[in-house]
């Protein structure tokens, strides 16, 4: 049990991150903290429609896997004091 623990403790960092960084690629949708710093002056020729939905995706993926080793953590943690 420890094994998998350890297991998923070095895949909640590692997809955690991997999410931060994908998160971070997308595009400012503007109005809010990047136009403070700059980011108001956006123009379409950054990015693909295809690239950024396949961004999307990529990161809906991860942040799936990421909510299921957390959820898998806490039931560990839950029910390896009962045994």
């Amino acid at each position: 049990m420890e094994i998998l623990k350890i297991i998923l403790l070095v895949l909640l960092a590692i997809t955690s991150l991997l999410l931060t960084l994908l998160i971070l690629l997308h595009k400012g949708r503007g109005g809010g903290m990047s136009d403070m710093f700059g980011g108001g002056m956006t123009s379409s020729l950054g990015s693909s429609g295809v690239a950024e939905k396949n961004l999307n995706r990529f990161t809906v993926g991860l942040a799936l896997a990421w909510g299921l080793v957390i959820v898998a953590l806490g039931l560990i943690q839950r029910f390896a004091g009962e045994a």
